[in-house]
């Protein structure tokens, strides 16, 4: 009977001891997610207000400029690329140094984080990608107005990788040429230093990109936060072209259901527009480490696969048509990468000429967009 009273009592003791836990040290259940779609019904400031937006957004320096940025990254890069969790939420301390007008360098205080998810992975990148949160003392510098960008990396130490590099940062480009509703890119040279040895630890191209918030600001939208989105739920024309993009490139790595590297843009009339992003697995690319998901159907990225909606040929011809018109720019960007080596321009020149050739005339175009399509609502 002792031994019963004893454990009762033993209980009891433990269950006023938990009651006595301040709330504040108790494990909160999750607030409740709040619902995407109340983003489509929120009420939109003046036309003043998104203009005043729109124009300080199309005026950052950062993305004015078309010369490689020189910049000095120092941080704690084996910390760093040690960080390889797609939902890490660590920031590391960093020094952004450019050169100032004098030649002394502007240090800028930042904190990196690490992202993406394919090449956070340990076997196909050495050095992750990283994200830049920078602080509001950037005034008089290239990154004035900036808060966050993406810095799209080296990948690996080989220098055959600059080649990677600089042919996205062509896609980025290119799609620029089409239309304005695309992210803009900057090619920086970075110089990583190692903030403990004061080593450096590579000196590679990079690619800052534009933060999507800015995308939206410059068409006098914002971006909205929309899975599961059909193809009829979005701007006809813009998916199109969108598509007939990603099938000039060779990039099947996207998702409109799922958001994966494609942002939704909302305009005043509440009409929706796919904007695409992170081309490093396309066929025009061509890494060493991109290869197509088996479910669709392809054996490589170099095999181009058309993942848009139904068209009529007369609906694609009219889109084909602006592709055609900024041949001639397309070309000659391709051959003004000085920094390229000549197999790799080489090789990025035929693919894209593959591309014009496909969209060549009605036939063609009918060939390889409109016979044998699939209808399907989305992708």
């Amino acid at each position: 009977m002792r031994i019963r009273l004893g454990s009762t009592l033993v209980a009891v003791m433990l269950l006023w001891t938990a009651a006595q836990i301040p709330l504040a040290q108790q494990k909160a259940a999750p607030p409740p997610k709040k619902s995407p779609f109340l983003k489509l019904a929120e009420a939109w400031p003046e036309e003043e207000v998104l203009q005043a937006r729109r124009t300080a957004a199309d005026s950052r320096p950062l993305f004015k400029e078309s010369e490689p940025l020189a910049f000095t990254l120092t941080a704690d890069f084996k910390a760093i690329n040690k960080d390889r969790s797609p939902e890490s939420p660590k920031r590391f301390p960093a020094v952004l140094s450019l050169a100032g007008e004098n030649g002394a360098p502007h240090d800028i205080a930042v904190k990196l984080g690490t992202r993406g998810h394919f090449r956070l992975m340990a076997r196909n990148c050495d050095f992750v990608p990283l994200r830049l949160e920078l602080p509001k003392e950037t005034v008089g510098t290239a990154f004035e107005g900036q808060t966050s960008l993406k810095l799209g990396t080296h990948c690996r130490g080989d220098k055959a990788y600059e080649n990677y590099t600089l042919r996205e940062y062509l896609t980025y480009r290119l799609f620029n040429m089409l239309t304005p509703l695309s992210f803009r890119a900057r090619l920086g040279r970075a110089t990583y230093v190692d903030a403990t040895t004061k080593k450096t630890v590579a000196t590679r191209f990079s690619i800052f990109i534009e933060h999507e918030n800015e995308v939206a600001r410059r068409f006098g939208g914002r971006i909205v936060e929309l899975p599961r989105i059909v193809f009829s739920d979005l701007d006809a024309p813009t998916l199109t072209r969108m598509m007939m993009f990603e099938y000039m490139i060779g990039n099947t790595d996207f998702s409109i259901w799922a958001l994966h590297n494609v942002r939704i843009v909302q305009d005043r009339a509440r009409k929706l527009y796919p904007v695409p992003y992170d081309f490093d697995l396309s066929g025009f690319v061509h890494a060493p480490y991109a290869s197509p998901d088996p479910r669709i159907g392809i054996r490589s990225v170099l095999d181009r696969l058309y993942r848009g909606p139904c068209r009529t040929t007369d609906e694609l011809e009219a889109v084909a048509a602006s592709f055609r018109a900024k041949r001639p720019d397309m070309v000659a960007l391709l051959d003004s990468m000085r920094d390229l080596e000549p197999d790799a321009r080489s090789e990025a020149k035929d693919y894209l000429e593959g591309f014009f050739r496909s969209i060549e005339k009605p036939n063609a175009i009918k060939k390889q967009f409109v016979d044998g399509c699939k209808a399907q609502p989305t992708m």
